[in-house]
């Protein structure tokens, strides 16, 4: 699909999704929010909680520092325990240092003391901040994340995580959301992936998928046509539809 919106990653980070201990969840939510409001999201990766894979992977995803995407979003490992090293990792990766953050730490001290929790050196490992960085609020725990170069540094923990989506949004750079059509069918891929081909051939501007199902003892197609140009996704459809005598 050709588009003129700003690209983006997304970096899972966590031993925990790696072992299929945590089924992973913010990824598949930060995708539809990105789709919606016309940001282009062309990958997803997931690494292990170590500090080389994470800056490799920052490297390689976020514009801002050689990589490919506009916008990076990354999801885990700012907790409190030894293995949340993402902190110390993007600090590195941007190659600057990391220390207490002001802020972050004066809001989790009001948190702590308005709910009676105890002040511990493993809770303050969470007000540790990259230099330069910009803090996402948190209003769940007041452990915040933060924002440096295009990356977006936020919590694994799914209602943490969407927290913090929707505190960034507002900022980002939007752009056109994609119109989408779509057409199920009880017929193979095969028998109309030379018709599908035509028509992508013809609308080169457009994203056509084909996506086989299985339910119930029966099988089929589900055909679906995304594009920033609502009138050529109707268009496409209309031809897609004729050929195929649906």
């Amino acid at each position: 699909m050709q588009s003129d919106n700003k690209t983006a990653a997304i970096l899972v980070i966590g031993d925990e999704i790696l072992s299929g201990r945590t089924r992973e969840g913010n990824a598949h939510h930060l995708a539809g929010v990105l789709n919606a409001v016309g940001i282009d999201l062309k990958e997803i990766r997931v690494v292990a909680d170590e500090k080389p894979l994470i800056i490799e992977a920052i490297h390689a995803l976020d514009s801002s520092v050689g990589g490919r995407y506009d916008l990076l979003f990354t999801s885990g490992g700012i907790g409190p325990t030894h293995d949340d090293v993402t902190a110390d990792a993007v600090a590195e990766a941007f190659g600057v240092g990391i220390e207490m953050n002001d802020e972050a730490l004066a809001a989790m001290r009001a948190r702590w003391e308005q709910r009676g929790v105890a002040v511990t050196g493993n809770r303050l490992r969470m007000a540790r901040i990259p230099l330069g960085a910009e803090l996402i609020p948190n209003k769940f725990s007041a452990a915040p994340g933060f924002h440096i170069g295009q990356t977006y540094v936020m919590a694994g923990v799914p209602e943490v995580f969407r927290a913090m989506v929707d505190a960034v949004l507002p900022t980002l750079p939007v752009g056109r959301a994609p119109f989408s059509e779509s057409l199920d069918l009880d017929r193979g891929e095969s028998d109309v992936a030379d018709d599908l081909k035509a028509v992508a051939d013809s609308y080169a501007d457009l994203s056509l998928g084909s996506y086989p199902w299985h339910r119930d003892g029966s099988y089929g197609t589900m055909l679906v046509i995304r594009g920033l140009d609502g009138a050529r996704v109707a268009a496409a459809m209309a031809e897609l539809k004729q050929r195929i005598g649906a």
